[in-house]
C-alpha cells in the first residue's frame, strides 16, 4: 500500500488506541503461551503468569509506537498486524532488562509494586519452603526474564531476516548498555563522555531509533529512511535515558513507581553524577564519596540532590535533554516521511523527553 492509504490510518486510530492495541496484543500472546505450557503440567503456568504480572502492570509503550510510526512512515499497510508481533516483543525485550535489571540492582519496587525479586522472595517465607528466600525470588526472576527473551525472540523473528537483522543489533546493544552500567556502577563516576554511551545503548537505542527501524524493515524501508530515523531516534533516545537519570533522582516517586534516591544508592554511572563530580570542589567531595552506599537514608538523599542543584550538574542535564530534544526535531523535519507522520513523531519527541514519570 501506498504511504499516503498509510498516513489516511493515522486520522482514526490516536496513540492511546495503538498503545492499547498493543496491550491487548500482548495479553493474547501470554495468555496463548500459558494454555500452551499449562497443558503439559500446571506448574508451567506459573512462570508465564509472572511474566504476565510484569509486563502487563503498566508501562508508557512508548517503543510500540515508534515502531508503529516507522512502519507507516516506510508505507507500511495500516491494516497489516504483523506489526503487533513486533511491536509485543519489543515489549516482552524491555520486561526481560526490567527483571534483569532489578535483580542487578537490588531494585525494591518497580511501577509502584514490590519488585518480582521482592514478590517472590515474600511468597518463598510466607509458605515456608525450604532453601533461601532471596536466591530464589533472585533465581525464578531471572528464568521469568529469559521466558520474556525468548518469546521476544520468537515473535519477531517470525516477522522475517529484515526485521531479524535490526532486532540482532538491537539484543546486542542492549546487553552492552547494561554491562556499561553495572561496571560503572563499581567503578565510580564515568567521565562524561563514557556515561553518555551508557545513556545511548542502555536505553536510548532499544526506546527510540531501533524500534523505528523495525517497523521500518518489516515495511521495506530504504536506506534514506533508515538514516533519517537514527538521525532522529539517537539523540532522542538519549534526551530519554537522560530525563530517566533525573527522575531516577528528582522524580515524584508516587509517578515514578520507584524509591526517590535508588540510582543514588545504586551509584549508577550517570551523566548527571559524572558533571557533578567534574563541576564539585574539595569541600564537598566527601558528600559524592557516599555514592553507591545501600545505606543511605532520606538525610543523605535530601543532602546530595541539594549539591547536585547547587553545582549546576541537575540544569546542564536539563540543557542536554533540551539540545538533544531540538537536534531530534531538526533531523524528522528533513526526514523523508509524511507531514502527518512527521506530527505524531514530534508528539512522541516531546513525551520522551519532557516526562515526568
Amino acid at each position: 500500500m501506498q504511504a499516503a492509504a498509510a498516513v489516511a490510518a493515522l486520522d482514526a486510530p490516536t496513540d492511546e488506541t495503538v498503545a492499547a492495541e498493543v496491550e491487548d496484543h500482548l495479553r493474547a500472546v501470554l495468555v496463548r503461551e500459558r494454555d500452551r505450557w499449562a497443558a503439559i503440567d500446571p506448574w508451567f503456568a506459573e512462570p508465564v503468569e509472572l511474566l504476565t504480572r510484569s509486563t502487563l502492570a503498566g508501562g508508557k509503550r512508548l517503543r510500540p509506537l515508534f515502531c508503529r510510526y516507522g512502519f507507516l512512515a516506510a508505507g507500511g499497510d495500516p491494516l497489516e498486524r504483523s506489526w503487533l508481533d513486533v511491536a509485543a516483543g519489543i515489549e516482552l525485550l524491555h520486561s526481560f532488562a526490567l527483571l534483569h535489571d532489578d535483580v542487578m540492582d537490588g531494585s525494591a519496587r518497580r511501577r509502584g509494586q514490590p519488585a518480582l525479586h521482592r514478590h517472590l522472595d515474600e511468597t518463598h517465607r510466607r509458605a515456608g519452603w525450604r532453601g533461601e528466600a532471596r536466591r530464589f525470588g533472585e533465581g525464578v526472576s531471572v528464568l521469568v526474564g529469559d521466558l520474556a527473551f525468548a518469546c521476544a525472540d520468537r515473535l519477531v523473528r517470525a516477522t522475517g531476516a529484515a526485521v531479524g537483522a535490526v532486532w540482532d543489533e538491537l539484543r546486542t546493544e542492549l546487553m552492552m548498555g547494561q554491562y556499561l552500567d553495572v561496571v560503572g556502577a563499581c567503578r565510580g563516576a564515568l567521565p562524561v563522555e563514557r556515561a553518555l554511551l551508557v545513556a545511548r545503548y542502555k536505553s536510548g537505542a532499544y526506546t527510540v531509533e531501533r524500534p523505528l527501524h523495525l517497523g521500518a524493515a518489516l515495511a521495506g524501508a530504504d536506506r534514506d529512511l533508515v538514516e533519517a530515523f537514527s538521525a532522529f531516534g539517537r539523540p532522542l533516545g538519549e534526551a530519554f535515558q537522560l530525563r530517566d537519570d533525573l527522575l531516577g533522582v528528582f522524580g515524584d516517586p508516587e509517578a515514578t513507581g520507584k524509591p526517590v534516591g535508588e540510582d543514588l544508592r545504586e551509584g549508577k554511572p550517570t551523566v548527571l553524577l559524572a558533571l557533578a563530580t567534574e563541576r564539585v570542589g574539595r569541600q564537598h567531595a566527601h558528600l559524592l564519596a557516599a555514592v553507591g552506599r545501600p545505606d543511605l537514608d532520606a538525610g543523605d538523599v535530601a543532602r546530595l540532590r541539594a549539591l547536585l542543584v547547587d553545582c549546576g550538574a541537575r540544569d546542564a542535564v536539563e540543557q542536554l535533554i533540551a539540545d538533544r530534544h531540538r537536534q531530534a526535531l531538526a533531523a524528522l523535519d528533513a526526514a523523508p516521511v509524511p507531514e502527518a507522520i512527521r506530527a505524531r513523531l514530534r508528539s512522541l519527541a516531546a513525551r520522551a523527553a519532557w516526562r515526568e514519570a
